[in-house]
């Protein structure tokens, strides 16, 4: 449906997710669950109520995508969005609709409403060109650049998307390559190609003996289900173009090595059968796409073609190296199937790129793994090695490892801020390893030793089948295009978070399972500001309001609540963490009684640092330790420059910024602007060094270059006149290599 909803009305959010409140009154009857058109039509209103709920912006237009009603009522509408008539990336968002019609909140990727101007500056044949140059391999077709909103970092941009079609430099892997580009600036935002890949009876190759279902007609069988909507397995001959259903005369297929053709022909047919029934029977999804429709594989592709790939439609596997070890495992079937259900079910997919395209690769290893178990053949028992059985490294390894995903030498088995900076195989890391650890534990299981990352305490695992549930209940429901481990811009649009949500609508808030979702992600170094559970003699604390913006040599006041929460009301100590160089604290009452009130008063200084700080209230009892957020903006002076003089320390393999506020500059910058930078380092070619706009554009002041030399500082001259003046503005540096570390002294803007 397409409905384009005007702005009736405010309401005020915690992070992305709604607080609503119902009048209080006698228990009503439970409501008979909604119809899918029901629950769009509630979610449509309480949008048109409620616009604050999914930063709607005028002009704006929403499109009901997918509905998803609960056995109990609960309703879960998809939405994707235009802005003056252009697509928005990163601006789709899920409405959560109780059974009585109130709303429960929302999950949501943007950080603000939109405000930009969708007048390019940039043509759109130079966005082709730009687009064409980028291109790796083969071209044979380019679609025309599309106009649209990118707005996957939480903020808008405008921007073209230019897809090239042709072939990898191999010369055998198809090529959808998506190019994006500034519409205003030209330059790249982006790029990433679509084809996801990994880097009767039948005698398969690595399942052994299986079942498999054909389609009679006159005396020949054929490879085609019938139970689960007619995916047919197909030859393609060792090429690239016609794919022929494989027939057989007595509906015995195969012979157990790769040598014999229908052998791999097997195993893609079995695979596929198991991964269909796999999301039927375990979460109740019709098959791959949602609409029972079976899957079509194709087998033999390519020449020596050492890969696997779905590419939106079906699944093509090559025979590896020599033609002798067919990529079609039980788990790599599994997996690129499983691209398919993400695809489907998120609107546009899980973006393929930085932490969003990790827990795209993480989804599809995690079922990938899931219908292995789910297999259960004794040839190939479930594991969580990725991709064992098609020794795609040569040497018997497997692809990844999801108890330690930093065994194969690339992966991050732990969440790090350049997380978001690496391949999306790599990136899957810290999703593979927090889900291995939330259903078989941390330390030496039967599948491997999980190690801990930091000083997180240990977690007892609550087995595959609840873990599996709460991971496709996130991705089902709650995840949205952008959806990262960490989100700085959108604190709530994260996997922690809507894992965290899925255990609770399943298993009940603070239940077992609940809580070792949380020590799952600590145990891999994802944090988040989620439900601490009660404990006896609990108590709260609230602030209001929870930010505070201040100018230097001003003060503002923040009340702080508490409540008892459970048994004695109890002493509770008040102090801060987090606040800014020159930004001083002082309460009313540094001690209180559960049940009573203080005053938070925050004063800056004339010299404190201007930029955006995340303070901690921390009450602490007796009992137990609660804490409140207040997020502080502390304005540079009146002006077009501003200094931030606060160490950041920079250790290896890590990115970190520094941020100040530039206020009153009205306008844009100026297009010889200079940032002044001195860092502290001891081997200077390991950092790259770049400013960051309040936008999200980057500009690379420095790149690995000096070599051993020490320390920076240096003046560079920008231009920055397509950048608002005013706003957040960071420095940001990435050590890229080990063994050197240092710091950020200071450094200086000036527009």
């Amino acid at each position: 449906m397409k409905r384009t909803l005007a702005l009736a009305g405010v309401t005020a959010l915690v992070g992305s997710t709604l607080v609503a409140t119902a009048t209080s009154g006698s228990a009503a009857p439970t409501p008979a669950p909604p119809s899918p058109a029901q629950a769009v039509s509630r979610a449509d209103d309480l949008i048109e109520a409620r616009p604050a709920a999914i930063a709607a912006a005028g002009d704006e237009t929403y499109h009901a995508y997918r509905t998803t009603v609960d056995p109990d009522g609960d309703s879960h509408v998809r939405y994707t969005r235009e802005y003056r008539g252009l697509r928005v990336h990163g601006g789709d968002f899920v409405v959560h609709t109780r059974a009585d019609g109130t709303l429960a909140g929302t999950s949501l990727g943007l950080a603000k409403p939109l405000t930009l101007s969708t007048a390019a500056k940039v043509k759109s044949a130079t966005a082709l060109k730009s687009a064409k140059a980028r291109f790796e391999g083969r071209l044979t077709e380019t679609d025309q650049p599309e106009l649209f909103i990118d707005a996957s970092t939480g903020y808008g941009k405008l921007a073209w998307e230019t897809v090239l079609h042709g072939w990898a430099p191999d010369g055998q892997t198809p090529s959808r390559f998506h190019v994006i580009t500034d519409a205003v600036t030209g330059k790249l935002i982006g790029e990433y190609d679509d084809i996801n890949h990994i880097t009767g009876t039948g005698s398969s190759v690595y399942s052994g003996t299986v079942a498999v279902e054909s389609t009679l007609s006159g005396s020949t069988y054929s490879l085609i289900d019938p139970v689960r909507g007619n995916g047919r397995t197909c030859d393609m001959n060792n090429g690239t173009g016609t794919c022929t259903t494989f027939t057989d005369d007595d509906n015995v297929w195969g012979t157990g090595v790769p040598s014999g053709r229908q052998s791999a022909a097997v195993d893609a047919h079995f695979g596929a059968a198991v991964t269909y029934d796999y999301f039927k029977n375990v979460h109740g999804r019709n098959g791959i796409f949602g609409d029972g429709r079976g899957v079509p594989s194709r087998v033999h592709y390519g020449n020596a073609y050492v890969n696997a790939f779905w590419d939106g439609a079906q699944m093509t596997y090559g025979d590896g190296a020599g033609n002798a070890k067919p990529l079609v495992s039980l788990d790599v079937a599994g997996h690129e199937m499983s691209h398919g259900v993400t695809e489907n079910v998120v609107s546009g997919g899980l973006t393929y790129s930085g932490e969003s395209g990790g827990l795209n690769e993480a989804t599809s290893d995690i079922f990938g793994s899931m219908v292995e178990f789910y297999a259960d053949t004794a040839s190939d028992p479930g594991d969580y090695d990725v991709g064992e059985k098609i020794d795609i490294n040569g040497n018997g390894t497997p692809l990844r490892y999801m108890y330690d995903p930093t065994l194969d030498g690339r992966s991050h088995g732990c969440w790090a801020t350049n997380t978001n900076s690496v391949d999306v195989h790599y990136s899957s890391g810290p999703g593979n390893h927090f889900f291995f650890n939330l259903a078989e534990g941390t330390g030496a299981t039967a599948y491997g030793t999980s190690p801990i990352c930091g000083t997180a305490p240990g977690v007892v695992g609550i087995g595959r089948e609840k873990a599996e549930k709460i991971w496709f209940r996130a991705l089902d429901v709650y995840f949205t295009s952008n959806t990262r481990y960490v989100n700085t811009t959108t604190p709530s649009n994260t996997s922690r978070a809507y894992t965290l949500s899925a255990a609770t609508d399943l298993y009940g808030l603070c239940s077992s399972e609940y809580k070792a979702v949380q020590a799952a992600w600590t145990a891999v170094n994802v944090a988040g500001s989620d439900l601490e559970c009660p404990v006896a003699n609990d108590f709260s604390v609230t602030v209001a309001p929870t930010a505070v913006t201040l100018d230097p040599g001003t003060s503002a006041d923040v009340t702080v609540t508490t409540a008892s929460l459970d048994g004695e009301a109890q002493t509770i100590d008040l102090t801060t963490s987090g606040l800014a160089p020159g930004v001083t604290a002082a309460f009313s009452s540094p001690s209180v009684t559960a049940g009573e009130t203080a005053t938070l008063t925050l004063t800056a200084s004339a010299e404190a640092d201007s930029g955006e700080y995340a303070v901690t209230v921390i009450g602490t009892s007796p009992a137990t330790i609660r804490q409140a957020g207040v997020a502080l903006t502390v304005n540079g002076l009146p002006g077009c420059s501003g200094t931030n003089n606060t160490d950041v320390a920079v250790p290896d393999n890590t990115t970190v910024e520094s941020a100040l506020v530039i206020s009153g500059c009205d306008g844009n910058a100026s297009s010889n602007s200079s940032v002044a930078v001195s860092i502290v380092h001891t081997y200077v070619g390991d950092l790259v060094v770049s400013l960051v706009a309040p936008d999200g554009t980057v500009y690379t002041l420095r790149s690995r270059t000096g070599g051993s030399a020490d320390n920076i500082d240096a003046t560079y001259t920008v231009n920055l006149s397509s950048e608002t003046a005013n706003g957040t503005w960071k420095l940001r540096v990435q050590d890229a290599a080990s063994i050197d570390t240092g710091y950020i002294k200071n450094w200086s803007l000036s527009l």
